[in-house]
């Protein structure tokens, strides 16, 4: 087995704070043991108080910027996160589409970022369009919560029935394998199916809801953790069941930084080594 971490590519907005966005990503793969590169998308003004601006990054750059990386690294995963307007999810979804057969990127990720959790918008309709149409067909893996499954299937989304009949019209859209996670819900149930040569499968997760304010960035780790998982070879459900661990961790080992809501603690785990190593080690 090489010693070399696996490469993860994050293409995804700027969040000055770091709870969310490519600064967030970058630790959460640092903390899985991989390398990180990025491809910002977006630029914004926000804090833990939420978001004030969003300035999208020139598609023809974003392009560029995903063919550089691709044809200097052995990318083994793709996180897909904010996109922030319809030509740059185009510029995405061509960069993806175009590389195909032992050229296709692997276990790409799309966490379909459509608002912010403070309310702002983080793409607009027409780019939420052909989000649906161009790149969830592309996708090895789609994660949208209750909320984002609602918007993009045009149904409520608020029980673990409401999400598998969510989940199958994403099926129907084109994504092979979905993760509707349901931390918004008084408990919190994540679903996941997926295609196999048995037809449509599921698994169901469930978890004690975390009494924390260090919630901002949780659907950012948790994509990125599950990209990081599938580039090791594991899984998709035990990609997923420790992506939910780690962010559940994280949630728990959160500072309450900022006027608003914090971010996790992305690198918990450094914590808890220096711990074990004892004072001055």
């Amino acid at each position: 087995m090489s010693d070399k971490p696996a490469v993860i590519l994050t293409i995804a907005g700027f969040d000055p704070s770091s709870g969310a966005g490519v600064t967030a990503d970058i630790k959460t793969i640092a903390a899985h043991g991989c390398y990180g590169v990025a491809c910002i998308t977006a630029m914004t003004v926000q804090s833990t108080t939420g978001v004030r601006r969003v300035e999208a990054v020139d598609p023809g750059l974003v392009t560029e910027t995903l063919e550089e990386l691709a044809k200097d690294l052995p990318v083994a995963a793709v996180h897909v996160g904010m996109l922030g307007t319809a030509k740059v999810v185009k510029a995405v979804a061509e960069f993806l589409g175009k590389r195909s057969g032992k050229a296709k990127l692997p276990n790409v990720v799309l966490d379909p970022i459509l608002k912010s959790s403070s309310g702002a918008d983080l793409l607009d309709a027409s780019g939420a369009k052909l989000l649906i149409e161009k790149l969830v067909p592309l996708v090895d893996v789609i994660t949208p919560n209750v909320d984002e499954a609602a918007a993009l299937t045009g149904r409520k989304v608020s029980d673990l029935e409401e999400m598998r009949a969510a989940a199958a019209r994403l099926h129907e859209m084109g994504s092979q394998a979905v993760v509707i996670t349901g931390g918004h819900l008084e408990k919190a149930i994540d679903l996941l199916t997926f295609r196999s040569k048995a037809g449509l499968e599921e698994e169901v997760f469930k978890a004690e809801r975390q009494k924390s304010n260090s919630t901002h960035g949780t659907g950012c780790a948790f994509a990125t953790a599950i990209a990081c998982h599938l580039a090791m070879d594991r899984g998709l459900a035990e990609a997923t069941l420790l992506a939910k661990t780690f962010v559940t961790a994280a949630i728990a080992a959160g500072h309450p930084l900022g006027h608003g809501t914090g971010p996790v603690h992305h690198l918990y785990r450094m914590n808890e080594q220096r711990r074990a190593g004892g004072v001055g080690s």
